[in-house]
This record gives C-alpha cells, structure tokens and sequence, in this order.
C-alpha cells in the first residue's frame, strides 16, 4: 500500500527567492543606468555585456571589471558604481527593512522572518537592533574612513580627493575592491601606496571590519553590559586573525625575493604589501602587487583564502570563515573518534555541520564548473589562473591574474553567474532554483548504510 508523503505547497517567493529578486533587480537597473551614454566619458553607450559585467561585479562587491572605473565613467557613472556597492554590501532588504522601522511602520511576520533570513540573524528578537547596527555603523565607519583618506587624498586631488577618499572608503568597507584611481596607471588599485600608511592601514581597517559580519559587531555592541562574547563572535576572530596571519608569512616569504612584487620594495614596503594582501585576499580585491607576476603558490594560497571568504552576514562572499572552521573541526572530530563535532570547548548542532558541508560543496562546484569554462575558452591560460580567476568570482574577492580582459562571451558569463552565487550564498541560490516547498513534510524514513571511504 503506497503511503502518501505530505508535501508543503510551493513558495514562489520564499525567501531565498526574495533576495536573489532584490540583487538582480539592482543589477539590471544598474546595467542600464552604466548603458547610458552621460555614464561613459567618451559620450557612448557602453557594450550591454561590459555594463551587465561591471553592475554584477559592484552589486555582489566584487571588484572583477572589464573597464577601468576612471578612465571608463564619468562622475555620474561613478556614482552608479558607488550606490550599487552600498545596496549590495549592506542589502536591498536590509536597507528597506531600516526605514520602515525609522517610519514606524510595523512589519509583519513574513517580513521580519525575511529580514533575518537577509541579516543572517539569531532570532526575530534582535531584528531591529541588528538592522540599526548596520545601518548606523556602516555610515560611521564609511565616514571616519573617509575623513583618515582624505588627509592624503585630498592635498594630491583637490576637490576630487573628497570624492576619491568617499568612494574608496565605501569600497573598502563593502569588500568590493573598486577603485577610482585609475589616473595613476589603470587597473592599477593600490600598488603605488605601498609606503603610505595612512592609506593601506586605512583601507585594511575598513576591509576587516566590513568582513567579520554584522552580527559580531552586535555581539561586541553588548559586550559592555553582558561580559560575554558569543561562540561565533570568539571563533570569528580567532580565525580572522589567523589567517591574515598566516597568509601575510606565506607572501613575506615566498614573493620576498621575486623581482617583480616584494623584491624592489624596502623592509617596511614588504611587510606593508604582505599584511595588505593577506588581509585584501579574502575579501576585499584590492592589490598591493601586481597580482600577474606572483608565484604560482602564492596564488594557490590566494585561491585558498579567496574560496574560504569573510564572516558570515557580512559584506563579502566565499564560504566563510565559521564555515571553514566547521568543517576542519569535524575532521577533527572523525579523525579523533568523537561523534560530535567541538569548537573551543562547545559541540556544534549537527544541522550545523550539514549546512557547513552543503556551503563547501556546492560552492566549491561553482569554482570548478567556472574554472572550466575559463580554461575551454581560453587556452592559452594556466590551470592556476583559471582557477584563481574563478575564486575570485566566487568569493566575491575581484583579484584577477591578469587575464579577466581576455574572457570570451562563455567566460563573462560564466564569471557574471558565479559572482551572483557568491554574494547570495550558494544554498540561497540552491534553494532559489527549487521548485517544492522547503522542508521533508515530517516523514521519518526507515535508516539504511553506505559504505564510504
């Protein structure tokens, strides 16, 4: 007798249908706005495939660009640029979800259960206060980084040093990497302030305090009253600092010599480009180097970071940080015998370490599905820079080996995909896709054993 398995209705739009709608939506209204010809300072209508490429890359904070944004677009344009990489790093619902709050207007349980869904939140409970929080501190710590780049920016520009110091301080805190500096040498990034302290400590404070994730400035917020960091906040740090640790030795060491990154540069260069790049790499995009001339391991170390991302809730893509760190500690935990998996002294829920390993695996799928388009239509290309051009997109990071203004229509496109994946998250994109309802419908089935390993 067959037994009839309860299915929930189909949502069209669910929430992870919500927020893919309200990235894409930005998007295309951006990849209009740069069509246009008072956009593109040579008074013509930018390529429809060049403008969809650059509006993706600044919504999911990329930086990945097949134009150099000064020499390309005018004042209008940049602005475009500018509001793109706010709306994507903070959120279209995030941003519209403060304001019916500021007006007072009282949101129903959808609406709120999509703001937490959007803001990556514990509970419905700390809905208001964390939207306030990144609202509030998103503007102040933009603000401040202004001001600190302006101190340089300005004494070099001029007047324009105001917008330049602006629009660098939005870019570095939204972890998007674009740059408007490109009278300098395009494409160029930051490469000339190797010994500018203001500057590259300025953009590495920013860069590392819009990727720990919302909900860890929140928890640092309330550390004053409570004395008590949560988990995700204590492991968030921890890693944060491990692994720019970690990446600036690797740089430091294996490009120290290299003629054509570190070598040239003084001690105090080195170190200044080193830390700079292993904090930019996970995140940001930003470039200290020329990225091209790099050894090959340390782009593997690079495509390495790239993929493992920022904080969760963040402005930045990739796995995330907490979500590596999940999945090494269950390793861990098999290789050791336990049952559970254990992170400083606390057992992690076992949907947990199931989302954690779904996030790797399909995200990891993304890099290497667009790491073989990258290869098939170009070539001429290494495996490594492929792959590296690939994490990039996926993490949101936007470093290219060079090769980017050579993709081909498959690998634009692809490229275009896998940034959008990145910034959305890979099981938001997943479950975008799905056609049934989410959940099981409460079935328990009956257990079976596969053999593995």
């Amino acid at each position: 007798m067959k037994r009839d398995r309860e299915r929930r209705p189909v949502r069209p739009f669910s929430p992870a249908r919500i927020i893919a709608a309200s990235f894409l939506g930005v998007i295309l209204v951006g990849t209009v706005l740069l069509m246009l010809p008072i956009s593109s300072k040579d008074g013509e209508m930018l390529h429809p495939l060049t403008a969809l490429f650059t509006a993706t890359s600044a919504t999911c904070v990329t930086g990945l660009t097949l134009v150099d944004p000064y020499t390309q677009f005018t004042f209008f344009g940049q602005l475009v640029l500018l509001l793109m990489i706010e709306i994507g790093g903070i959120g279209l619902l995030t941003l519209t979800n403060f304001f019916m709050f500021f007006l007072h207007k009282k949101l129903g349980l959808r609406t709120l259960r999509l703001a937490q869904e959007n803001t990556n939140a514990w509970s419905l409970n700390n809905i208001r206060s964390l939207l306030h929080i990144i609202v509030v501190t998103t503007l102040v710590i933009e603000s401040l980084g202004a001001i600190l780049l302006s101190i340089r920016f300005v004494p070099k520009y001029g007047v324009h040093g105001v917008w330049v110091s602006i629009f660098t301080s939005v870019s570095a805190y939204c972890n998007a990497g674009f740059d408007i500096l490109g009278n300098e040498t395009p494409f160029g990034s930051l490469i000339h302030y190797n010994g500018d302290v203001i500057v590259l400590y300025t953009v590495m404070a920013l860069i590392f305090l819009g990727g720990i994730g919302f909900m860890v400035f929140q928890d640092l917020l309330s550390w004053r009253r409570h004395r008590h960091l949560m988990l995700h906040t204590k492991a968030m740090l921890i890693m944060s600092a491990t692994l720019i640790a970690v990446g600036f030795l690797i740089f430091f060491i294996v490009e120290y010599e290299n003629p054509k990154t570190l070598g040239p540069l003084p001690l105090f260069e080195k170190i200044n480009a080193a830390l700079f790049q292993s904090v930019s790499a996970r995140t940001a995009g930003f470039a200290s180097l020329d990225l091209s001339q790099m050894q090959d391991f340390s782009k593997v170390v690079m495509i390495f970071l790239m993929i493992i991302g920022a904080g969760s809730g963040s402005c930045a893509g990739g796995i995330k940080v907490t979500t590596f760190l999940v999945l090494v500690m269950t390793v861990v935990s098999v290789i050791r015998g336990r049952d559970d998996t254990v992170v400083l002294g606390r057992r992690v829920a076992k949907q947990t370490v199931y989302k954690a390993m779904t996030i790797a695996a399909l995200g990891l799928a993304a890099v290497v599905m667009n790491a073989a388009v990258n290869l098939i239509s170009l070539p001429s290309l290494s495996g490594v820079d492929g792959i590296f051009e690939a994490a990039s997109a996926f993490g949101t990071v936007g470093m290219t080996a060079g090769v980017t203004l050579q993709f081909g229509l498959a690998a634009k496109i692809a490229t275009i995909l896998t940034m959008f994946i990145g910034r959305i998250g890979p099981i938001s994109f997943a479950l975008a896709l799905t056609i049934r309802g989410e959940g099981s419908g409460g079935e328990v089935l009956p257990e079976g054993r596969i053999m593995v390993g």
